[in-house]
């Protein structure tokens, strides 16, 4: 199956339980089981190539100019991962559906599951670092949704928004480092950068990237100093601890040190920080989990510890280091998942997590029990079963390891957290299920059905066949140890197996197992010493620090952010005059190689006329309508200027713009005051008036610069002129740079565009109820109305020209690509005419005859083009890249035809949307308002009785 399928069906997938839901909890739960079952078996079809060593791939040019591909590799480690996120994933599933009751929303549930699900599907199959950084923030996200999922419990929702942050600010640094790492190696691409590890090692930037990329993985991963935030996301259900924090999300962090693990490993800097930060995490979260009370609480900082084991196996830099850590993620996962589900059974059946009002289940429980203690006694590195193969391992390299100089630090340290594992182990056995039945359960407990046990019994089963048969694992252990080394190590030779005779690890082994059941003897002193010792709780330093920042955040934002645009704009344009004052100053102007021309009285006039009208908009600004007239003036004068400067294409969209914005703004006056209010002193205007002068200045002496100078390269404007007609097909160059060259601006503009628009129109819906709505209706009785709102003369002036304007628009459309006009252009010419039906005959009649919502026009315009802009992947081309051909088509004389034409149709529509909606937005706001207004086209008296009666009743029927 193709990579490209596998990551896509857990998201194709999400649209399916919702849908479900209504069909009953065995359908919901059904579909996804299925839809990760095919995610599954897809997965599997690539296991021969994966056994054989060679590495699958698949990808996309999407912008390989930035580095944005969509490429995907499967290899060895990326197979094991994914197995363990579907294989564990379709366990959790048929576990979810027996564990959620009936008050809780199955379809929302196992829709955010595989949301998840695929997120972490395409980070470990990901061969693009920026692709790879998408699907890590998707983790988080989809993982806020489902620790959160409980809605009603604020540790539910306390638990997600702090899994949020920690992550989400560990994921922002992680961006940071791979940047750079992509910038080291001059690819984003993972199969490029896993090749060039001396040259990375070798980079001054090495030692950044590697504190951002390892912040990012001990977020993700929960390692000290970061380890907090993943107890508490245990409020989630039970399903969710088993997949998120077992096998899953919390392995990200791993995943990624184990991917990164060639070429940034080996070093002292990644010795000492990670090695150091997986000792110190093993062995904390160990002795908190001893203490803990809540069974959830208990396994949730042993996984902490435990991904602290894993963390420091990968430190050390050794291949037999990174063999042990990949052989106990793959232990972890099965005996830890099997754990939280056995937790989640006795919640269920018994209605508490408590262990301190638990007890004496074996007798009731015994399914539960046998399930519960092998998956345990595994965790605590008992003979016989996967734990203690891969602690062994642990043992053996920690015996081997030297940090800070010292021989002795990191096997004393695993020793004791392998002691205080096996001692948390025991505990959860003996005061769980051991001792005497009580009488006091909250709720009578017994065994669930074969839909609760089932999935953590074949967990266990995988538990024990490991332990008693490693040599079963070990080859694929070993060849996805092969990918973890690459190019910078070989396989180690030792085998899996139970005796490897008296060598130390077995003794640190002993030492912890023993020690371990020393310290439940005296569990109860040691409690009431840990009860009563002060101690730093991360919980309530989180907490202080987040409000700390958001203290200061608002300091911050209500000096900076105070709702004045004068100040923002003052701020502004002070830093920039600053900016460019100091680039002037400090760099190198030469002489020029240009003369000036000899300017004739028209462009003298024109340039007289743009500057008084500029000072007059300056001096009566307060006077709104006339401003917007002397702005108009400015508009206009400028497209003069284009055509001057012969630049028709400008000409056009710039007057055009004008006509359109002038109307709109217009409209909008409608509901201002006629004058400005003086708000600001003399000093402040003197002040703006600096800025103002300054910024101008400014303006003047950079394009005097650059006009009097040649460019110092060739500029970008002769490559347009030499490829226009070779490479998209046309001689207007300045379409050609819009619906080719540089499509995807365009196609970012007109989403902009629409989006302004569905902003007006949200807006105004604001004004159209409650207090807002009574201010504009508070006119003065006494304001003047027009006499004639909608004339005769008006009305049938455009109607005879609206056919005109749209042929005209039509043209300036089939024209653009070859002449001045254009998609853009043409838009704005069609939006002008409907306009004038708006302006001649008023609302009421115009939107009476609307066939076509705008906001649909809008949407249709930017499908078109991104529809469009997608056609080119079918025959393996970047995003957005056109092509043109000529036809011949008798008797016509041949024409060309073009792909750049749908597009430019996309812009069109988006542009006449954009426009027209604005309008309505205004006119909605207007007959909200009580504006009087006529259903008729002209300002006719229905009730005159001069003249036919059929003419009367022609002209309510709008003909």
């Amino acid at each position: 199956m193709s990579l490209f399928l596998i990551v896509a069906l857990p998201f194709l997938g999400a649209l399916l339980p919702g849908v479900m839901n209504s069909a009953g909890r065995s359908a919901c739960a059904g579909v996804t089981f299925t839809v990760t079952l095919a995610a599954f078996v897809g997965l599997l079809t690539n296991l021969p190539a994966v056994l054989a060593g060679r590495v699958v791939t698949a990808g996309i040019d999407w912008m390989p100019a930035l580095g944005l591909n969509v490429t995907l590799m499967l290899d060895g480690l990326g197979f094991f991962f994914a197995l363990l996120i579907l294989g564990i994933g379709l366990l959790i599933i048929a576990y979810g559906r027996h564990y959620l009751s009936r008050e809780d929303n199955m379809g929302e549930f196992f829709t955010y599951l595989l949301l998840f699900q695929g997120a972490m599907v395409g980070i470990v199959l990901s061969d693009n670092i920026l692709l790879l950084l998408v699907f890590w923030e998707l983790t988080s996200l989809s993982s806020f949704l489902l620790i959160g999922y409980w809605k009603h419990l604020p540790e539910g929702r306390q638990g997600a928004r702090m899994a949020l942050t920690v992550t989400g600010m560990g994921g922002l640094a992680m961006i940071g480092g791979m940047l750079i790492l992509g910038n080291i190696v001059g690819s984003y691409d993972l199969s490029v950068i896993l090749q060039n590890r001396e040259m990375i090692q070798a980079s001054p930037l090495y030692l950044p990237a590697l504190i951002l990329i390892l912040l990012g993985c001990f977020t993700k991963s929960a390692q000290f100093p970061f380890h907090f935030w993943l107890p508490h996301a245990m409020a989630a259900p039970t399903p969710v601890s088993a997949y998120l924090h077992s096998a899953t999300m919390v392995k990200a962090g791993i995943f990624l040190m184990a991917r990164m693990w060639p070429v940034l490993s080996g070093t002292p800097e990644w010795v000492a920080i990670v090695t150091t930060a997986g000792l110190i995490t093993m062995v904390l979260g160990a002795v908190i989990a001893l203490f803990k009370h809540d069974l959830k609480a208990l396994l949730a900082f042993s996984t902490v510890s435990h991904l602290g084991l894993i963390t420091m196996l990968l430190g050390t830099g050794t291949a037999f280091g990174a063999m042990a850590a990949v052989f106990h993620i793959l232990n972890h996962a099965t005996f830890k998942a099997a754990l939280f589900m056995s937790a989640g059974i006795v919640d269920h059946e018994a209605h508490t997590r408590d262990i301190r009002r638990l007890g004496g289940l074996r007798a009731l429980m015994p399914v539960t029990f046998v399930i519960a203690t092998l998956a345990a006694l595994s965790m605590a590195g008992i003979p016989f079963l996967n734990g203690f193969l891969s602690k062994e391992m642990m043992l053996e390299e920690a015996h081997h390891t030297v940090l800070y100089g010292s021989h002795w630090l990191v096997p004393v340290l695993a020793t004791a957290g392998s002691l205080f594992s096996a001692a948390y182990c025991f505990r959860f056995i003996g005061h769980t299920f051991l001792g005497p039945v009580r009488d006091d359960y909250p709720h009578k407990p017994h065994d669930p059905g074969p839909g609760m046990w089932l999935p953590p019994a074949i967990l266990v089963v995988l538990v024990v066949v490991i332990g008693v048969a490693p040599f079963l694992a070990e080859p694929f252990v070993k060849i996805v140890t092969a990918s973890v080394l690459g190019m910078a190590g070989e396989v180690p030779e030792a085998h899996f197996k139970i005796w490897h005779g008296l060598v130390p690890a077995l003794y640190m082994s002993i030492i912890a197992v023993v020690g371990g059941l020393l310290l439940m003897t005296v569990f109860k002193p040691l409690l009431r010493l840990w009860e009563a010792t002060p101690r730093p709780e991360a919980k309530v330093i989180f907490e202080a620090i987040v409000e700390a920042a958001a203290r200061v955040s608002q300091v911050v934002i209500h000096g900076l952010h105070n709702g004045s645009f004068t100040r923002y704009a003052m701020i502004a344009m002070v830093t920039m005059i600053a900016a460019g004052y100091h680039a002037w100053v400090t760099g190198a102007v030469g002489e020029a190689t240009r003369t000036m021309q000899a300017a004739g009285p028209v462009p003298i006039a024109g340039w007289a006329m743009l500057v008084a009208a500029t000072v007059a908009l300056v001096i009566l600004h307060r006077n709104r309508l006339l401003a917007l007239i002397l702005i108009g003036i400015v508009g206009l004068m400028v497209s003069v200027g284009f055509v001057y400067l012969s630049a028709p294409d400008l000409a056009m969209t710039q007057f055009t713009v004008e006509v359109v914005t002038i109307i709109l703004l217009l409209l909008a006056l409608n509901f201002l005051p006629n004058r400005t209010p003086v708000e600001s002193t003399t000093l402040r205007r003197v002040r703006d008036a600096a800025i103002a002068v300054a910024g101008g200045l400014a303006t003047f002496a950079l394009s005097w610069h650059y006009l009097l100078r040649d460019a110092v390269s060739t500029p970008i404007s002769e490559f347009h002129l030499a490829n226009s007609y070779k490479g998209g097909g046309g001689t207007n160059v300045v379409n050609v740079i819009l619906v080719d060259f540089r499509g995807f601006d365009t196609y970012g503009e007109i989403i902009v565009l629409g989006i302004a628009a569905l902003l007006i129109y949200a807006l105004t819906e604001t004004l159209l109820d409650g207090p807002v709505r009574r201010r504009l209706l508070n006119r003065e009785p006494d304001q003047p109305q027009a006499g004639d709102r909608h004339p005769m003369m008006m009305v049938v002036v455009t109607r005879v020209i609206m056919p005109v304007v749209i042929m005209v628009g039509f043209y300036i459309f089939l024209r653009g690509h070859n002449e001045p006009g254009g998609g853009f252009i043409a838009g704005l010419i069609v939006s002008i005419g409907v306009v004038m039906q708006y302006m001649a005959s008023g609302f009421a009649w115009t939107s009476a005859r609307l066939k076509y919502p705008y906001h649909g026009v809008i949407g249709a315009g930017v499908l078109v083009a991104g529809f469009t802009g997608m056609g080119s992947w079918f025959v393996s081309k970047p995003f957005l890249t056109s092509d043109f051909t000529y036809v011949r088509i008798p008797p016509f004389d041949k024409f060309e035809l073009a792909t750049a034409a749908l597009f430019d149709l996309g812009v069109f529509l988006a542009v006449v949307g954009a426009v027209m909606l604005s309008l309505e937005s205004f006119s909605r706001l207007a007959r909200r308002t009580d504006t009087p207004d006529t259903e008729y086209p002209m300002d006719i008296d229905p009730s005159r009785t001069e003249g036919p009666l059929e003419n009367v009743t022609a002209l309510k029927e709008g003909n």
